[in-house]
């Protein structure tokens, strides 16, 4: 039962590697979501493992795209713990999560002032307006030095 049949809106009636090639065209997806996804429509032991083999030596599913694909859409807004912890989560090797943790750390503090200008008029005038200000680059996942250096204007040009 390989055969790809119509497409219904639910997507029923397709194939495993069908619903791989879905997933792929919308975005850049791991090994590892491909597998979390695809193992309930798993029909037969060892199934999903071939198709996902095949998807990977077609260069379909490929590490370093994924690792780019997530800093190009999440790095403007969010620090490098986030972006880590999104990474980590795709399941993806620690040697391509540390090399983009390396990349975005030279440019946190750059991508820090920038979401707090989006985000802020200015300084903030009182300890509860900087602590508020704080606890919104902590939650996007920027560093404590970083955002100390932000908050109050050190290194400011």
């Amino acid at each position: 039962m390989n055969s790809v049949k119509p497409a219904g809106r639910a997507g029923f009636g397709l194939s495993l590697k069908g619903r791989a090639l879905r997933y792929l065209a919308a975005r850049e997806h791991s090994r590892a979501e491909l597998e979390r996804k695809l193992s309930v429509h798993e029909e037969t032991p060892g199934q999903l493992a071939q198709v996902l083999d095949e998807l990977q030596a077609k260069d379909f599913i490929n590490e370093a795209r994924v690792v780019e694909s997530v800093i190009n859409r999440r790095a403007s807004r969010y620090g490098a713990a986030r972006v880590r912890h999104e990474l980590q989560g795709k399941g993806l090797g620690a040697e391509a999560v540390a090399s983009a943790m390396d990349s975005l750390k030279a440019t946190e503090l750059e991508r820090a002032r920038e979401v707090w200008r989006k985000k802020f008029d200015g300084p903030a005038f009182d300890a509860a307006g900087r602590a508020k200000q704080m606890r919104f680059l902590v939650a996007r996942g920027f560093g404590g030095e970083v955002i100390r250096r932000v908050v109050s204007q050190v290194d400011e040009d």
